[in-house]
């Protein structure tokens, strides 16, 4: 399907003259692009119910019954046809045996292949438990050394079930501590001006509730009150001492910028 624009192009006498002439066809080609780019857009909203993702040139006609109809295939139809599955029910794992089974000979292979496989020539049975012993083991006696190692090891009891305490061997000694190594175990004793934490519940003295508060301390006492904006609170106003207040030779010093990041008159000039 050619468009207008096609048509255009090929009826315009300008189009002819490229092809005859080729040195205007650079001046001819920008009066067709300009021409071409004058021209409105097509207005799209003139068929605003479009009903088919392909554009038409004529409104379709109201339809009753589904725009797209399908046929199925037998193939499509067999598909959509629900699964029959297997209903019966085995009444008893036993069934009969075909004349043909009983009367079947197997050969050499089935029969190799039902023998049961022979364990490996090396291979012994579980030993029984508990093993009869023998009768030399019965009648024999210990030695010195067996009996020896078969008492149990002596172990020191943990102090704690956290505790890191490695048990000592039998043959070490037990260690003695020099006077240096005493002296620096001995805990260390508190000061005698030292005074221990005192009670949460104390006797208030008769000097301390015969008092009479000064009334600088009752005024630290009051709680604050915030001066809220509705109550004509202006956090900005400055008073009356500060704006008569001179600063000192120091805080003049404090509030002039760093001579690092001043830049001299004669390097902002160039």
């Amino acid at each position: 399907m050619l468009s207008h624009d096609t048509i255009a192009t090929s009826q315009c006498p300008c189009h002819h003259k490229e092809e005859l002439n080729p040195g205007t066809k650079q001046s001819v080609s920008m009066a067709t692009r300009t021409q071409q780019l004058a021209r409105p857009k097509p207005n799209h909203l003139r068929c605003p119910d479009r009903r088919s993702v392909y554009w038409l040139d004529k409104m379709p006609q109201d339809r009753t019954e589904s725009t797209t109809r399908i046929e199925l295939t037998s193939r499509w139809s067999n598909i959509a046809q629900s699964k029959n599955f297997y209903n019966q029910v085995m009444i008893s794992p036993i069934w009969e045996v075909s004349q043909w089974a009983l009367r079947a000979v197997p050969s050499e292979r089935l029969c190799s292949l039902a023998q049961p496989r022979r364990p490996v020539a090396d291979w012994q049975p579980s030993r029984p438990f508990p093993a009869p012993l023998s009768r030399g083991a019965q009648t024999a006696v210990a030695s010195k050394r067996i009996c020896q190692l078969a008492q149990p090891k002596r172990r020191q009891v943990q102090v704690g079930p956290n505790s890191r305490f490695k048990p000592r061997p039998l043959t070490q000694t037990a260690a003695k501590t020099s006077a240096r190594i005493a002296l620096l175990a001995t805990p260390k004793r508190n000061h005698p001006k030292y005074e221990e934490e005192r009670s949460a519940y104390w006797t208030v003295s008769r000097a301390a509730q015969s008092c009479t508060a000064s009334y600088r301390i009752m005024e630290l006492s009051c709680p604050k009150y915030e001066k809220l904006l509705f109550d004509d609170y202006n956090p900005y106003v400055v008073s009356h001492a500060a704006l008569s207040a001179c600063p000192s030779a120091r805080v003049k010093e404090l509030s002039l910028p760093l001579p690092r990041k001043c830049i001299s008159k004669e390097f902002s000039d160039k």
